[in-house]
Parts: C-alpha cells; structure tokens; sequence
C-alpha cells in the first residue's frame, strides 16, 4: 500500500464527508493504493455515525473510536499503531489542511527519501493572539532541538516513513514534537515544504492557550529524556557534585577564617552571624539533594525494560 492518511479528530462531523471525499479524489488522480485511518478521539457529536457511513461506502476507510477524549497525542499513537502504507500522511480533521498537499509530500519521501517532511503554513489565517505566541514557540524549539530546518513543528499536516511511525511512541502532548522524537530516535533526514493554510471553515478551535504553557513544559520534558533518559546521573549528579563543591569550599573558607582570626586573637563574628554561611550550607543541601536525585535516576533507568531498547536500522548476515 502506497499511502496510510491518519486523521485525529474530536467533534469535526461537519468537515468529514468533505474531507473524506476530497483525500480520494486525489488519491484517485494520482493512483495510489490508500488507506484512510479516522480516530475518533471521543467526539460528543455525530462525528462516528458520519465515519460509518463513509466506511460503508468506501472500503479503504478505517476508523478507531476511543470512549473518551484522550488527546490529539494518543489519537496519533493508535493511528500509527495501525497504519499499514509505506508513506504515512497525518492532518487535521478541520478542513484548513489540503490534500491536494499528498502528492508533493509523498514525492519527498519516496524520491527524496526523506524519512519526515513536516509542513509550513507560511500564510496563516489565524489571529494575533496564536500566530505571535507560535512563532516563539517554534524559536524556542529549533534553539533547543537542533532543528533549525523546520519553521512549524506543529502542523498537522505531515509524512512520514512507515520505519519512523513504528519506531517512535507518542504520549502526553507530544504530538507537537514529534520531530524532535524521531531525531532522537535516529531519523535524521527532516524536510519542510510550504503548505497551504485554509481558514477553517467548520466549528471551532479545540486549543486554548493554556496549549503555549503546556507546549513549553512538554519541550523541557523531550529535551531532557533526549539527552538523559538513559544517563540521569550525567546531569543531576554533575550539577550535585558542582553545587555541593562550591558550598563545601565556602563553609570551609569561613570556618579556616574563623580559626586563623582565633589563632592570632583578631576579632572575628561567629560564623552561625555570616549570611554566606547560610547560603553555603544551603548549596551543599541542594547538591545533595540533586546527586541523590541523579542516583535515584540511574536506578530506576538501569532496572527499566527499556534500558537496552536500541533502534537498528539494518543488520548484515545475523
């Protein structure tokens, strides 16, 4: 199969018989074999009655139905869990993705041979309000990922290798940075193309702006399970060891102060009446606490199931 099309979705019923029968008529132009994935992440509306109907009526559609709304991240996760075709091609469910957009990205992954091609609404028809805090977020995700190549981590509309949807694990809000997930995971041939952004034509936004707030959380949790899921002593008991140092230097400057003002009977304060001895005392406490922290860490990845879950990409003669 050339195509799996993942589409989340939560209370869209409007937009799904358009959407639905726009994907095939490209698919049918261009003659690829394809699937449709529907995930229903819970819609309160008529949104499943319409999915049923379409897969009546077409046998390429497939649909998941969760009980409740789980997230647009674990919508994601039971799609590519059951997609099936080479070149996987997620979008919103809102009509403001085009599927004339398929051809051109399922050309850079087969012909190009990206392993991710990500979209960039360059044009977009959304407010101020979520444009401005965008563009920051998406500063802030290319200085801490190393992915300076992409300009809109969060479109919906992307491609994928099939290799890359089995390989990496979605959860939480993750959705957002799926390309940083799958740069870790060893995918290092990301693209962009330019994408149309269509004003939404049907019902509302189900993103607030708690999402900016959530989404900044989310990348301090990926860059550090990055760089240290599997080595938490690297970072916690770096920074232990070095704050316990500085404080121990500083308790023993005063206490060696101390003495030598005793010695040569030269008036000198308590040390329990200097501010630095506080702070020093409070630094050696942090450290402790961190390297404590990085040890306790370093137990829990060394008994995890995962801790020698590797992705290999190919293998000769074994």
């Amino acid at each position: 199969m050339d195509i799996s099309v993942v589409i989340p979705l939560y209370n869209e019923d409007e937009s799904l018989r358009e959407l639905h029968d726009w994907i095939v008529r490209v698919m049918e132009e261009h003659h690829y074999s394809y699937e449709i994935l529907f995930i229903d992440d819970g819609s309160k509306d008529d949104s499943w009655q319409v999915i049923d109907e379409l897969a009546s009526r077409n046998q390429h559609v497939k649909a998941i139905r969760f009980r409740r709304n789980y997230g647009k991240s674990a919508a994601l996760h039971e799609g590519f869990a059951a997609a099936s075709g080479r070149v996987v091609i997620t979008m919103d469910a809102d009509m403001q993705d085009s599927p004339d957009e398929i051809p051109g990205l399922f050309k850079m992954i087969v012909d190009d041979r990206f392993d991710l091609v990500s979209g960039w609404k360059q044009k977009r028809y959304d407010p101020l309000s979520k444009t401005i805090p965008t563009k920051f977020f998406n500063w802030a995700t290319r200085k801490m990922s190393g992915i300076n190549n992409l300009h809109d981590f969060n479109c919906g509309l992307k491609a994928y290798r099939i290799e890359v949807v089995k390989s990496i694990e979605v959860y939480g809000e993750m959705h957002r940075y799926i390309p940083v997930i799958a740069k870790w995971a060893g995918f290092r041939k990301i693209g962009e193309k330019v994408v149309e952004h269509r004003a939404r034509k049907y019902g509302q936004t189900k993103f607030g702006l708690e999402r900016f707030i959530n989404g900044f959380l989310d990348l301090l949790s990926i860059t550090f399970v990055s760089r240290f899921g599997k080595r938490p002593m690297h970072l916690f008991g770096l920074l232990g060891t070095i704050m316990f140092f500085i404080g121990f230097m500083v308790a023993g400057y005063l206490g060696l102060s101390k003495l030598y003002a005793v010695y040569h009977n030269l008036p000198a304060r308590l040390i329990t009446d200097r501010p630095s001895f506080y702070i020093a005392l409070s630094t050696m406490i942090i450290g402790t606490q961190l390297f404590l922290a990085g040890f306790l860490g370093e137990m829990i990845a060394r008994n995890s199931p995962d801790r020698n879950r590797y992705l290999i990409e190919s293998k000769i003669h074994l």
